[in-house]
């Protein structure tokens, strides 16, 4: 790894990946950058929310152009597989290369996005490259819902040009995206005592999904454990007497279920039933889901008989929620062909304390109306179930400017260093520039990035190739400006 090209910006990235940074947890970030521009003797500003502004002066013979600022977001979405010991708050991540992709070992790499804070870090490294005023603007929990974004101020940046270091598609350059907003279902429930003869207890465990961006990779039709578990569970409930003392799966909002499973009580009779409906539905999924999701795993074992299970009313009408509620694209894009427009993501359940067991979701679309009506249809869904439902954090699309200057800049950048075009798109995840645009609609902004496969996931891989382009085309529009 230490032979890795571009050195500058791969020696940041390895330093990034020794600091704690998940999502609301990025306080040694912000020292470290604090750190960084005293040490370079560079004008810096940070905000309560715990957002950094480094800036530059101008290079030689470019004072006068416009100020340009990158902008990047220094936490992390934090998982790790299930068979993976791994403390986020104090190890450091373990990179290794791999058939020409950097990856982590059991965790996500958070190359989303510190490969974009290495990349502003390395020009800001660098008194050796041409470019105008620049403001390095580096945002907390991004992943959680763009708190960061949301906390930048008037006057806490200056630039009129906003480069967006998070997108994830060498030679693409995104121009527009999807606004979203978070669902979230909680269910209270009363205990029941277990009876201690006749019964048995089993866990049934789904494993190895492929995961991902729920944005970004929301089309694949990856499977989504949570609801894998939910299809058991119903046709289980259905079918013979079950109880459920202890349910959970998924994780972060913005990811796709890769993991989940259940504590099951069963009746001694109905085990060899009971077993006998999950190995088939399993056999089912695995077919259905072979291409997409070719580690999927499932067993069902043995466990301690639980003290107490959820009452049958709460549990029949969660696992029918639960089994009901859409996942996956709910529309395409009329505008712009093969984009996403609309989508929900059935993200994660979890039990919690107080008898309380807490679904959350996520909606995202590029219209506003239509990102409202997708959280309702959740919504009303989980209220016929009897639960609380709540919204949370929603956040403005980026509406395509195709005459904007900056994007002809880099048009024009990736042609002279490349000789063949960059593709122009707009994407179905969420990013700060909607945020910023809102708040800043004289911005003039682009996204752009090196590939990245499997965010927000353990399979997450950044390709080191790309990652030199990536760095070239940045030095070149920064250049012309």
């Amino acid at each position: 790894m230490n032979n890795l090209e571009p050195s500058s910006l791969f020696n940041f990235f390895f330093e990034i990946c020794r600091i704690s940074r998940e999502s609301g947890n990025e306080s040694g970030m912000t020292r470290y950058l604090e750190q960084f521009a005293k040490e370079r003797k560079l004008e810096y500003q940070t905000d309560k929310t715990g957002n950094v502004v480094i800036r530059k002066a101008a290079s030689a013979g470019k004072e006068n152009s416009p100020c340009v600022i990158l902008q990047s977001h220094t936490d992390m979405v934090c998982e790790k597989n299930a068979d993976t010991v791994f403390d986020f708050s104090k190890e450091a991540i373990q990179c290794y290369v791999e058939d020409g992709w950097l990856r982590a070992r059991g965790t996500t790499l958070g190359a989303d996005d510190g490969i974009g804070v290495a990349a502003s870090l390395a020009v800001l490294d660098d008194d050796s490259l041409e470019h105008g005023p620049l403001e390095c603007l580096f945002t907390v929990s991004e992943e959680t819902g763009l708190d960061g974004a949301r906390a930048v101020k008037p006057g806490f940046i200056k630039g009129t040009i906003l480069l967006n270091l998070d997108s994830e598609d060498e030679g693409e350059v995104f121009i527009g995206c999807a606004g979203g907003i978070d669902t979230t279902a909680c269910f209270t429930y009363l205990s029941r005592t277990v009876p201690r003869r006749g019964v048995t207890a089993l866990e049934v465990r789904i494993t190895g999904g492929t995961g991902g961006h729920s944005g970004d990779e929301i089309h694949k039709d990856l499977c989504n454990a949570v609801q894998l578990l939910a299809r058991f569970l119903w046709k289980a409930q259905q079918d013979m007497n079950i109880d459920i003392s202890s349910l959970s799966g998924g994780n972060k909002r913005n990811a796709i279920a890769r993991e989940a499973g259940a504590v099951c009580v069963v009746r001694k009779k109905d085990e060899a039933a009971f077993r006998k409906l999950f190995q088939e539905l399993a056999r089912e999924w695995e077919k259905e889901y072979k291409h997409t999701d070719p580690e999927l795993q499932n067993q069902i074992v043995p466990c301690p008989l639980p003290e107490t299970v959820i009452d049958k009313k709460t549990a029949y009408r969660l696992i029918s929620a639960l089994y009901s509620c859409p996942h996956g694209v709910l529309g395409m894009s009329k505008e712009v062909p093969g984009l996403v427009e609309t989508s929900t993501n059935l993200a994660s359940v979890k039990m919690e304390p107080g008898h309380v067991i807490r679904v959350g979701s996520s909606q995202r679309s590029a219209i506003n109306s239509a990102r409202r009506n997708a959280a309702a249809r959740i919504e009303s869904i989980f209220l016929l179930a009897g639960a609380q439902v709540t919204h949370q954090g929603e956040y403005p699309g980026w509406a395509p400017n195709p005459d904007s200057p900056i994007l002809k800049v880099c048009v024009q950048a990736y042609k002279t260093l490349f000789n063949t075009p960059i593709k122009v798109k707009a994407i179905h995840a969420g990013l700060e520039c909607g945020i910023f645009l809102d708040a800043f609609p004289y911005l003039d902004m682009i996204s752009f990035g090196p590939t990245l496969k499997g965010v927000h996931s353990p399979a997450e891989r950044l390709d080191i190739e790309s990652t030199g382009k990536f760095w070239k085309l940045l030095l070149q529009i920064l250049k012309m400006v």
